[in-house]
């Protein structure tokens, strides 16, 4: 079970030695647009040209596109959420089963590669999560220590 520490500061500049892999939570129609992926772009091109080089019919719920930024830094662009507004039944966007399978991927990764996983509290904003429900998905499935970040 991986230990979280919350923190105030930018996810897009991850404190700690060694390797970090920074995760999020995109969406499966190749918008880019808004919340944390402004950051990103602001600080990095690449996670941005990755996702929307990719077709919009590979962008599926649950995979993990990752991006090299810098030496020891990662990006996962997390397919976990089905469009951008909720569904007529009011369902929010975010796909929690999506998110688990991602997080499983990026957590073998970060244990094959030795990196610790940073974050903003993905999928709770524009996707429309319960912060308290992907927290415990964090918990069930990552086995590397995991890193919140708050903004001020």
């Amino acid at each position: 079970m991986s230990k979280i520490k919350y923190v105030i500061g930018d996810a897009t500049r991850p404190i700690g030695e060694g390797k970090k892999i920074i995760v999020h939570c995109s969406n499966d129609k190749g918008y880019w647009a808004k919340g944390f992926v402004l950051s990103l772009s602001k600080r990095w091109s690449a996670p941005e040209e990755f996702y929307r080089s990719t077709p919009i019919k590979d962008l599926i719920l649950g995979n993990v596109q990752i991006v090299e930024v810098e030496k020891n830094i990662i990006v996962a662009n997390m397919i976990g959420q089905h469009d951008i507004k909720y569904s007529p039944d009011g369902q929010p966007p975010i796909r929690y089963n999506a998110i688990r399978t991602a997080l499983t991927a990026v957590n073998k990764l970060a244990v094959k590669i030795g990196a610790t996983v940073h974050c903003p509290r993905f999928g709770a904003g524009l996707a429309g999560g319960n912060w308290s429900e992907i927290e415990k998905i964090i918990k069930e499935v990552v086995t590397v220590d995991v890193t919140i970040y708050d903004l001020k």
